[in-house]
């Protein structure tokens, strides 16, 4: 089973790295930069990922969270109310509303070593955020829909 809030696997992490010796940076990896993502399903698999990083000399690890603020949840109701969905269905705006139960929960983690020019990203996540990244997603999408509504002349 898969934790709402991954506040102890940080701090797991975070003991972890520090008894390997290796450094932590904090700061995430953005898609921008070449990057290996780590695919393990195992539940301990992140420690593979530093252990692959001591290996490969590394001598820090990124590492970045993502903690659900209560403007988060916010934004996005209030984004969601301005666009124009089905009315038959306010799917979308309910799962908003309960996001409001993660508030100041960690829902992400990112590891990340630097070997030969790339990044080496070890990702997770709870279903809940994974969720409110696909609410943020469809409103940024939809958002960026024009509509010509001028008449052709």
């Amino acid at each position: 089973m898969q934790p709402d809030n991954l506040m102890s696997l940080k701090d797991d992490m975070v003991a972890f790295i520090a008894g390997h010796g290796i450094r932590r940076f904090n700061g995430y990896v953005g898609e921008e930069v070449p990057t290996v993502v780590f695919e393990d399903d195992d539940v301990d698999s992140w420690k593979d990922f530093v252990e692959h990083a001591k290996a490969a000399g590394a001598s820090f690890i990124t590492m970045s969270e993502v903690v659900l603020e209560k403007s988060d949840v916010a934004v996005l109701m209030e984004q969601l109310r301005e666009q124009e969905f089905d009315e038959s269905d306010g799917q979308e705006l309910d799962d908003a509303e309960y996001l409001v139960n993660h508030v100041g929960k960690i829902g992400y983690l990112q590891l990340g070593f630097a070997y030969q020019g790339l990044m080496f990203l070890f990702e997770t996540s709870t279903e809940w955020y994974e969720r409110f990244q696909e609410l943020v997603d469809q409103v940024t999408e939809f958002s960026g829909i024009v509509v010509d509504d001028s008449d052709d002349e």
